[in-house]
């Protein structure tokens, strides 16, 4: 069992940056790649990136990629994404989760946390 929660989440500007934490507890945080997933309102939840398990393979969903980065600390059983040049449809809920394949689809990820807001003002 893998607990997660994460933090970080605000209200900014567009052209904002914002990074987001999600602590792990639990089984070795190592073993999981761990993803980062959003719900805008009245959207299905979709994929924004994900990370292997030793940090160096990293994928993104068009969307965010060259404004988003993720990365972890596996010392800090903490996976970050750093939010650059905000833009107002990046307003959603924020989900991490952990799970064993490197992967844009939900369902290969076994534990999720509870969500952090993101709100990006235009």
């Amino acid at each position: 069992q893998v607990q997660l929660v994460e933090s970080g989440g605000g209200l900014v500007q567009a052209g904002d940056s914002l990074r987001l934490s999600c602590a792990a507890s639990g089984r070795t945080f190592s073993d999981y790649v761990m993803g980062w997933f959003r719900q805008a309102p009245g959207k299905e939840r979709e994929f924004v990136a994900c990370i292997n398990w030793s940090g160096e393979s990293t994928y993104y969903a068009d969307s965010v990629q060259g404004r988003f980065t993720i990365s972890r600390d596996n010392a800090k059983n903490t996976v970050y994404l750093q939010m650059n040049s905000l833009k107002p449809e990046d307003t959603a809920v924020y989900y991490c989760a952990a799970g064993n394949l490197a992967t844009v689809h939900e369902r290969h990820y076994n534990y999720w946390g509870q969500g952090t807001q993101v709100t990006v003002s235009s």
